[in-house]
């Protein structure tokens, strides 16, 4: 009988490439992912790792018995959100995940209303960027991401996984209260060409946005800082060290002498939730998608109901 637990190791190895990566992802130690697999070789009496320089491969009956994994433990979800939805009531567990701004901004709403409408669910929730939140989805590791994509410039959603859209994010453009343009009522991006940006950092879903949509207006970004947290960012602009995108979810106080402007053209950043398809009859990821749309009312206008991709 092959143990659960041992081929979800198994998946995890398939997915993540290494020892290491394995474990982050499960939430175990490097010697617990070594254990179960030496386990899982002695139960199907073949080796299903091997050494690959200094770190590790599946070989073909690994390989062979990954994908059977990857097909198990689907199905395995798939009965836990029969059962959830036979039974029709929201308990259990679920994990939440967001990038920054959306957490500050939704999840302290959204997780009031799922533990005053549904005591018996327990919520675990984290920061994740749009594109780490997808991944954790699709491994397992999250059973919900909010993740955003702008106007211009769309994150890719692989198959597998159902789609809400929570809210559209209408940014400012941030800059010190002295600027030149401090004074419009409405600004255009060229208007920056010869400024200095202050910026999310390099790598990040939001820091690829600027730099294609100023480069898309033929002009070549100045950055000259990265700071992840847009509280820091809006504290460099404070100083007088540049300009930035202010998305208004989650920004909270503005610092003295900063002062925000709107963008003359349509730019919006599109907030979604995102989950696996085969999750998609738990009540749990039902009530969690309420709840987060019923946070982003409270901020935005409605959005339309929910589709599959």
């Amino acid at each position: 009988m092959l143990n659960l637990e041992r081929l979800r190791t198994l998946d995890a190895l398939a997915r993540h490439g290494s020892v290491s990566a394995a474990a982050d992802g499960l939430h175990v130690t490097t010697s617990a992912v070594s254990q179960q697999m030496s386990k899982l070789e002695r139960e199907v009496g073949q080796q299903l790792l091997a050494r690959n320089g200094r770190g590790i491969r599946l070989t073909d009956a690994g390989r062979l018995l990954a994908d059977h994994a990857a097909k198990i433990l689907s199905q395995v979800q798939i009965a836990q959100s029969d059962i959830e939805a036979q039974r029709g009531q929201v308990v259990g567990e679920v994990r939440l995940a967001a990038f920054p701004t959306a957490a500050r901004g939704l999840f302290p709403a959204a997780l009031t209303t799922l533990r005053a409408e549904h005591p018996e669910l327990k919520v675990r929730s984290t920061e994740l960027e749009p594109e780490m939140g997808i991944r954790a989805v699709l491994r397992g590791d999250t059973d919900l991401a909010v993740v955003l994509e702008w106007s211009n410039k769309r994150l890719p959603t692989p198959g597998g996984l159902a789609k809400a859209e929570l809210l559209e994010d209408a940014p400012d453009i941030a800059m010190p209260a002295g600027h030149p343009l401090a004074a419009r009522a409405e600004v255009d991006l060229e208007d920056f060409a010869d400024d200095d940006w202050v910026s999310w950092p390099e790598g990040e879903f939001c820091y690829d946005w600027l730099m294609f949509t100023l480069r898309s207006k033929g002009i070549e970004p100045r950055i000259a800082h990265l700071a992840g947290e847009h509280h820091t960012q809006l504290a460099l602009i404070a100083a007088g060290f540049g300009v930035c995108v202010a998305p208004r979810l989650g920004r909270g106080p503005v610092p003295d002498g900063v002062r925000l402007v709107p963008v003359r053209q349509r730019m919006r950043r599109h907030v979604h939730a995102v989950w696996r398809t085969d999750a998609d009859r738990r009540p749990s990821i039902r009530a969690a998608v309420a709840a987060l749309r019923a946070a982003g009312r409270s901020l935005h206008e409605p959005v339309p109901s929910e589709s599959s991709g």
